[in-house]
């Protein structure tokens, strides 16, 4: 009786055994079957370009990743400065990103390992963790060339400040800089978003200033006095570093012996001159003589040459002045014409409108 005693203590633990692996069979072929229905499925916690594409099909995730990456790219690139504008079309640009490289990637490590840890990861919710970036390409030479149109719309050459006559009027033209890309920073800013979808499509072109070779400032050293005679209103003005510093009364040439206009500059300087006469018929029978200082000699006390005889000189015909009444030299009151005798030198201009 003992050895079938022991046979029927045995069954339970047999059928136990045998319950045990028709379930873990049962599962077995219920992952298998699971998985095998997933296998256009990516895993949970995958991320192509930064989109989240876990749980997708395939064709979900390319039209997720057309959306969110490829439309944004097909907008045109737009380079701004000062109102102005230069586009880079979506032909030009020629951008490609390879969506399906990149979801044929992401289904390949969703695949990876055996169809139970598959099947056990996704039943349970644990994420993958994967992030990829997709093949991304852009015509190049198309940005450099929306560059070059940029670089030759923004510069501009600088000005040098310039000595103008305005009529009777001294108006200097003031110096301007000019203006230059700064074209590697505008390459690295358009590398920048030619591939990234949430950046803005718009660029702001920066420009570095050249500076003119005479400025504003400059110009005025250089004209330390400068004299303008107005013939209409009889006034002798003298500038210094282009700042009207005082006004004198003269008298200038009558009709048909006018005071030459135009831009002259103080050639001798002398004091107490002798005065050479022109031969002109209307110096009469003094023509060709020399006549000393003295109070027959119409040169008084100072004289300034300018051109072809004409000059700045003193006079004591005090009621000349304010008139047209010389041989065409400007004239002066004695104590005016010393004082601008010495304010001024040899070579500096003199502007006669």
């Amino acid at each position: 009786m003992a050895g079938p005693q022991r046979s029927l203590l045995r069954r339970p633990w047999f059928i136990v055994g045998g319950t045990v692996a028709l379930i873990a069979l049962v599962v077995v072929a219920f992952a298998f079957v699971y998985d095998a229905a997933r296998t256009d499925r990516i895993a949970d916690g995958v991320t192509i370009g930064g989109v989240a594409v876990g749980g997708m099909s395939s064709g979900q995730a390319r039209n997720q990743l057309r959306t969110a990456l490829v439309e944004p790219l097909a907008e045109p690139i737009v380079v701004r400065r000062d109102g102005r504008e230069w586009h880079l079309t979506p032909r030009e640009a020629k951008v490609r990103v390879d969506i399906d490289a990149s979801v044929d990637a992401a289904l390949a490590r969703s695949r990876e390992g055996s169809f139970l840890s598959r099947s056990v990861r996704s039943i349970a919710g644990t994420e993958l963790g994967l992030s990829l970036t997709p093949e991304a390409t852009y015509s190049h030479s198309a940005v450099t060339r929306l560059v070059s149109r940029a670089r030759r719309g923004v510069r501009t050459q600088p000005r040098d400040a310039e000595l103008v006559f305005s009529g009777s009027r001294l108006a200097p033209r003031p110096s301007r800089n000019g203006a230059v890309l700064e074209q590697q920073r505008l390459e690295r800013d358009l590398r920048a978003v030619m591939l990234a979808p949430g950046a803005t499509r718009t660029v702001v072109a920066h420009t570095r200033a050249i500076r003119p070779k005479v400025t504003t400032a400059q110009l005025g050293a250089r004209y330390p006095e400068l004299i303008t005679v107005n013939r209409s209103r009889f006034r002798l003005v003298l500038y210094r570093n282009l700042r009207r510093f005082k006004v004198y009364k003269i008298a200038v040439g009558r009709a048909g012996l006018e005071t030459p206009a135009g831009l002259y500059s103080i050639q001798d300087k002398q004091e107490n001159p002798s005065w050479h006469v022109p031969k002109s018929d209307w110096a009469g029978d003094l023509a060709g003589k020399v006549i000393p200082p003295g109070p027959t000699n119409p040169i008084q006390a100072r004289w300034m040459g300018l051109h072809d005889g004409a000059g700045i000189h003193g006079t004591t015909d005090i009621a000349s002045l304010g008139s047209a009444a010389s041989h065409g030299c400007v004239r002066m009151a004695i104590p005016d014409v010393i004082d601008l005798y010495d304010r001024v030198a040899v070579g500096t201009p003199v502007y006669i409108s």
